[in-house]
């Protein structure tokens, strides 16, 4: 029985080993379909434009292929890029974007979303317009605001034409005069953040607050 057992075992060794090499072929050569995560990238803004529409960050991509191909790719050697150089304003749409990936010969895209990536330019304008100086509360009892003026009193907007055109005035931070009793200076931002547009220089702008105490004739004006 026993000599039965041990008789002929390197070819029973060979023979196992032959049927996992035989497994681990036959796996790796198994397709499946990986998902990735690829970051996109804009270059080559024309001098002069400025993109106005919302484009992903990401771009979902299906790929599939041989197990031990697949699972050899990493995502770090995937990304896209789109070259805008030379682009007229209006809308592009970049399509066929499968075909910008570089991946072995046995790996194909199965599917990308969005599979179509529109990008918007626009010529890059400048805008002037006044600081709107924003307050809240009153000054302490028995006083009122005399004045209250803003340096720079007008500031430029760089961006989309499009957006420019709704952009009448910048706004600061909001100063408190909540129990104030004398005139003051500070140094506040400009409250403005701007999808495709920013303020070109001026972040911030330095407000004179005038404040004085009700008189007798004050209140007979009033």
């Amino acid at each position: 029985m026993n000599l039965t057992l041990t008789e002929n075992w390197l070819l029973k060794l060979l023979a196992i080993a032959f049927a996992l090499v035989l497994w681990f072929f036959v796996m790796g050569e198994q397709n499946l379909e990986k998902g990735f995560a690829v970051p996109l990238e804009l270059q080559g803004v024309p001098d002069g434009m400025v993109v106005s529409n919302e484009v992903p960050r990401l771009v979902d991509v299906r790929i599939s292929g041989p197990r031990t191909v697949l699972m050899n790719l990493q995502a770090n050697e995937l990304g896209l890029t789109l070259d805008l150089k030379e682009l007229p304003p209006g809308i592009t749409s970049f399509k066929r974007l499968d075909e910008r990936f570089r991946l072995p010969r046995t790996l194909k895209v199965t599917r990308m979303a969005p599979a179509v990536i529109d990008v918007r330019l626009e010529r890059l304008r400048n805008k002037k317009v006044p600081v709107r100086v924003t307050l809240t509360g009153d000054p302490s009892e028995g006083f009122y605001v005399v004045s209250m003026k803003a340096t720079p009193a007008r500031v430029v907007v760089s961006g989309a034409e499009s957006e420019l055109k709704s952009v009448n005035e910048i706004p600061t931070e909001v100063i408190d005069l909540t129990d104030v009793k004398e005139s003051f200076s500070q140094i506040v931002s400009l409250d403005y953040i701007g999808k495709y547009s920013e303020l070109k220089e001026d972040k911030t702008t330095d407000v004179r607050v005038e404040i004085a105490p009700v008189t007798t004739l004050d209140k007979g004006k009033k």
